[in-house]
């Protein structure tokens, strides 16, 4: 009986968090709680049950998204100095996140301080694979010697134009998908030899 219960709760657990990124991801950050509580069929008292807070909530999200982010570009910047890969596979982790990274970006600066943080540490793991790689293919001539955070930052902004102008470039439509190619060639135009 008590291993049914575990089940179940670690059950609910997950419909909460599937439940807080479908809606984050659509309705932003502010939203009550108690609209979560309805998107996963559970009490709204069954959320503080399993986060005792709004920010516990939110942080546990961005942690997900963060461990996801690390885990796929982890080995590839350990194993390859390729920065078109690495590019590639950021875009990937992004399209699975797409709603909820859109709407990270677009209210970061109204988040928690706590979250905010978690953000800032989710750039950086991404800034660090992109560093492993940059500095490969500059010791091997292949990129421009231009200052690591200026490239950093032009990647960062040229995908975060795209994401928060979606509506222009694909409305309906995954924008990261249809302009992925487009932003690797375009960023890899710009830094190679």
């Amino acid at each position: 009986m008590a291993e049914k219960r575990k089940l179940q709760k670690a059950e609910t657990r997950k419909r909460i968090i599937a439940a807080a990124i479908k809606v984050y991801s659509e309705q932003g950050f502010s939203v009550p709680t108690v609209t979560i509580a309805e998107e996963a069929k559970v009490s709204h008292g069954s959320i503080f049950v399993h986060f005792p807070t709004v920010e516990s909530l939110l942080i546990c999200l961005l942690d997900s998204f963060s461990q996801s982010i690390n885990n796929e570009l982890q080995s590839l910047s350990e194993s390859s100095g390729d920065i078109e890969k690495l590019l590639n596979m950021h875009i990937n982790v992004l399209i699975q996140h797409e709603g909820f990274y859109k709407r990270l970006i677009k209210e970061a600066v109204y988040l928690p301080e706590e979250a905010k943080n978690t953000f800032i540490a989710i750039q950086s793991i991404v800034s660090i694979h992109f560093l492993q790689a940059l500095e490969y293919e500059i010791s091997a001539g292949k990129i421009k010697a231009v200052p690591f955070h200026m490239l950093f930052n032009t990647w960062l902004g040229l995908v975060h134009y795209y994401l928060l102008n979606g509506e222009l470039f694909a409305p309906q439509d995954s924008v990261l998908t249809r302009y992925k190619s487009a932003l690797i060639e375009c960023f890899t135009a710009l830094i190679k030899q």
